[in-house]
């Protein structure tokens, strides 16, 4: 698929030539999958791959070195109390808290993920957003999540959202070869239509995205099942047109056990059960972690803890 990136004119041929999403028909379907119920053996296996799913962020303003050491403890461990808790696939933090981060989490298999590209608004010259990914991956992170200029994408500008994402992948080169990994985001509340949500997940999979990722988590609505479906249909027609696998990430919005659990059988049906690891599917969320872990607590003890059991991030 190479000489779709020869020209604009034939990108955007392609890009529009993809089918259209039926609104209707992704919705009902959507719907339909979020009515599923699942056993009991069945639901403790999903807590524990949801919690193993999860990057666990905070991206605010008032973020301190003591507060994302604490979040990177609680990555590692969720829960102290319960040593057959796993931990969660990453910790997500603005860069200039990747160290801070990496001093915690050490070789402990706890991914470092690092918002870059002008995050969240993606409005920057091209050499901020690769600086500001440099900064990132020398840091330590290993995993980038970048923003799309949406209005380059809405304004039709495809090919140039297409050569971002591209270099921004090469900014994420290490000379050992372990390369940080590219989840690009969409901002898809922002895009309007399904159809350029389809748009959008092509793009940044040609392009080189190893996650194509829904949301900031700054703008509503964030991740919704409907947009999830058609990204996760995205990925499953890439992988037989190209052979090539990329991950699924929604963000924002999700933060009860009973929704991760939707977003799973989701992902089994739609994508298929090779998307059923965190290397493959995420959930960016700071608040998800207590529900999961106060269902899983649930589940062992037969009674809820209170609330304020587990600590607030």
């Amino acid at each position: 698929m190479a000489d779709l990136t020869r020209s604009d004119a034939t990108f955007h041929r392609f890009l529009h030539g993809l089918p259209g999403v039926d609104q209707v028909g992704a919705e009902a379907r959507a719907a339909g999958l979020g009515t599923r119920s699942i056993k009991t053996t069945a639901k403790a296996y999903a807590l524990d791959l949801a919690i193993r799913m999860v990057d666990l962020t905070t991206l605010e303003g008032q973020d301190t070195p003591g507060k994302v050491r604490a979040l990177a403890a609680k990555a590692m461990r969720p829960d102290p109390a319960d040593p057959t808790c796993p931990s969660t696939a990453a910790v997500c933090v603005y860069p200039d808290m990747v160290a801070d981060v990496k001093q915690v989490l050490g070789d402990s298999g706890v991914h470092i993920a690092a918002v870059a590209t002008a995050f969240p608004s993606g409005r920057a010259a091209m050499d901020i957003k690769l600086a500001d990914t440099r900064d990132a991956v020398e840091a330590g992170a290993d995993e980038i999540d970048m923003v799309i200029d949406r209005g380059a994408f809405l304004a039709g500008r495809y090919l140039q959202v297409f050569e971002e994402i591209a270099a921004v992948r090469e900014a994420c080169a290490r000379p050992d070869g372990q390369d940080a990994h590219l989840k690009v985001i969409f901002e898809t509340g922002e895009l309007q239509t399904y159809d350029n949500v389809r748009r959008a997940s092509w793009l940044a999979m040609l392009a080189g995205a190893h996650f194509i990722k829904t949301s900031t988590g700054k703008v509503q609505p964030a991740a919704t099942l409907p947009v999830t479906l058609v990204m996760l249909e995205a990925v499953r027609d890439f992988r037989e047109a190209t052979g090539q696998m990329v991950g699924v990430k929604p963000a924002g919005g999700i933060r009860t056990a009973k929704d991760a659990i939707k977003y799973l059988v989701m992902v089994n049906e739609v994508a298929g059960p090779d998307w059923l690891d965190p290397d493959w599917f995420r959930f960016g969320a700071s608040t998800l972690l207590n529900d999961l872990l106060m269902q899983r607590t649930k589940m062992t003890t037969g009674r809820y803890s209170g609330p304020d059991y587990f600590t607030l991030d």
